[in-house]
């Protein structure tokens, strides 16, 4: 499968066509980003750590009946993937308190969330990814009733096979961000999952192994990552 035209560029992977219309392939790129984008560095191995995670967790997410747009790692920074039309509706579980929810409720950091909550935000930089509702996601023509009720449903499912994979490597899934598109009229997991869009910390001392530590300048960003993806068992050579 040959790289055609870019399709896309976001903030940390490019979009390229292929020679079937049906499949794309993600390059992930080392660059890291916060404040939407704002701020932008570079993080070397980045690109290939994100890439073998992902390829990882798609795995054990099919293994458990979640379809998703994962068809093969194609090389250290590159997959193929299923083209999806892309719903512009980001699901966020939070198991834990953190980030937004702390700063929107007064949360102390780390209370425990039972049951999880569920939020849906619309995926636009330029206006910080605002919280948003299924009535104003219907009204407003992003996704139907349908495809909103598929997308929680499987956010749920795919939030109880990772807490399980995280807890057996001693870690703490506080919070993590999906996104889905439609492939051939179903609705299918698809972006990435990976220390970029999720909350990670030690269960023991709560450590923070995620985009956490770019975000709060606490430093060891890849070795937070790599940390991990060897604790859960991704191979990353």
């Amino acid at each position: 499968m040959q790289k055609q035209q870019l399709l896309y560029k976001g903030k940390a992977k490019s979009v390229y066509e292929t020679e079937d219309n049906d499949l794309l392939i993600l390059h992930f790129r080392d660059d890291t980003s916060a404040l939407d984008g704002k701020r932008i560095e570079q993080l070397a191995r980045k690109g290939v750590v994100n890439n073998r995670f992902n390829a990882f967790i798609m795995q054990k997410l099919a293994d458990a009946g979640i379809e998703t747009h994962f068809e093969k790692q194609l090389s250290d920074d590159e997959v193929l993937v299923k083209r999806l039309d892309m719903i512009p509706v980001e699901c966020v579980i939070r198991n834990f308190a953190a980030g937004s929810l702390v700063r929107r409720l007064g949360l102390e950091e780390g209370q425990a969330l039972t049951p999880p909550t569920y939020e849906l935000f619309y995926k636009d930089d330029a206006l910080g990814d605002p919280m948003v509702n299924e009535s104003l996601s219907v009204t407003l023509g992003w996704a139907t009733e349908a495809q909103l009720t598929k997308m929680q449903e499987l956010t749920y499912q795919v939030n109880d096979v990772l807490k399980a994979l995280f807890d057996a490597g001693d870690l703490i899934l506080v919070d993590f961000k999906l996104e889905f598109g439609v492939f051939h009229d179903r609705i299918v997991l698809g972006d990435e999952f990976s220390p970029d869009g999720c909350r990670i910390w030690d269960k023991t001392t709560k450590k923070k192994l995620d985009k956490d530590r770019f975000r709060q300048s606490l430093g060891d960003v890849i070795e937070g990552y790599e940390e991990v993806a060897q604790r859960i068992g991704v191979p990353l050579s």
